[in-house]
């Protein structure tokens, strides 16, 4: 992702996801559904709760549409399965942030 865009953080659980992103404040997070302590969808209602205006952008071994509907309802702006990270995630972002 680098050099196009600049990475401030990495993390390897729901809870220390929204411990960093309170802290970091980022313009987009990347995250996974599966992750320990919180997955992804309860970290992000979370950060949400707390007011977090970071923009989402979810990261998934699942692919069927209920996942993707359950990550979007959350307000995420993205959605990618892993399968197709290679050409989907750069474009996602970019659609997050609206470049």
């Amino acid at each position: 992702m680098e050099p196009e865009f600049e990475v401030v953080g990495k993390v390897g659980n729901g809870q220390a996801l929204i411990e960093e992103a309170i802290r970091l404040k980022p313009d987009l997070i990347i995250t996974d559904i599966s992750m320990p302590i919180l997955n992804g969808i309860e970290a992000v209602d979370r950060l949400k709760g707390l007011g977090c205006t970071s923009r989402i952008v979810f990261l998934s071994v699942h692919s069927d549409n209920d996942f993707v509907s359950r990550c979007l309802s959350t307000g995420a702006l993205g959605y990618v399965a892993k399968s197709k990270i290679a050409s989907e995630l750069i474009p996602a972002i970019r659609r997050a942030l609206g470049r």
